[in-house]
């Protein structure tokens, strides 16, 4: 292969995985009420302290304790997630943030890949 064919496929390569790695800005629900944008943009993830909206989506949820552990129900009602099980889903608890402020009144999970990055039990407000 010629050197700069080889340079050529290297940079397109490092191209597309940096383009994987941009985090990209999550769009609230058309329907969302933008008074809740600004404790929505407070929520940050527990061990980072980045964002837990910039770069996943965070919705009202179904959620049930099971075992005194947090499950929300991750389904297709979110149509920017990514891959939704479409079932009860474990919420790592290092990902649980405990507030006590939460406007909604339900649970809200962020959602990324595959997995809740971060979680606020309902108030029941």
């Amino acid at each position: 292969m010629k050197p700069y064919r080889a340079s050529r496929r290297i940079a397109a390569a490092a191209t597309l995985i940096g383009a994987l790695h941009v985090p990209s800005r999550a769009a609230p629900p058309a329907d969302g009420d933008m008074a809740l944008a600004p404790w929505f943009r407070s929520l940050r993830q527990p061990r980072t302290e980045l964002s837990c909206c910039d770069r996943s989506d965070c919705r009202m949820v179904k959620y049930r304790i099971v075992d005194g552990h947090f499950q929300a129900f991750i389904g297709g009602e979110f149509s920017r997630w990514q891959n939704p099980p479409y079932a009860w889903v474990d919420v790592p608890e290092d990902n649980v943030l405990h507030k006590h402020d939460n406007p909604t009144g339900e649970g809200v999970a962020c959602w990324s890949g595959r997995t809740i990055i971060c979680f606020v039990e309902g108030t029941g407000a």
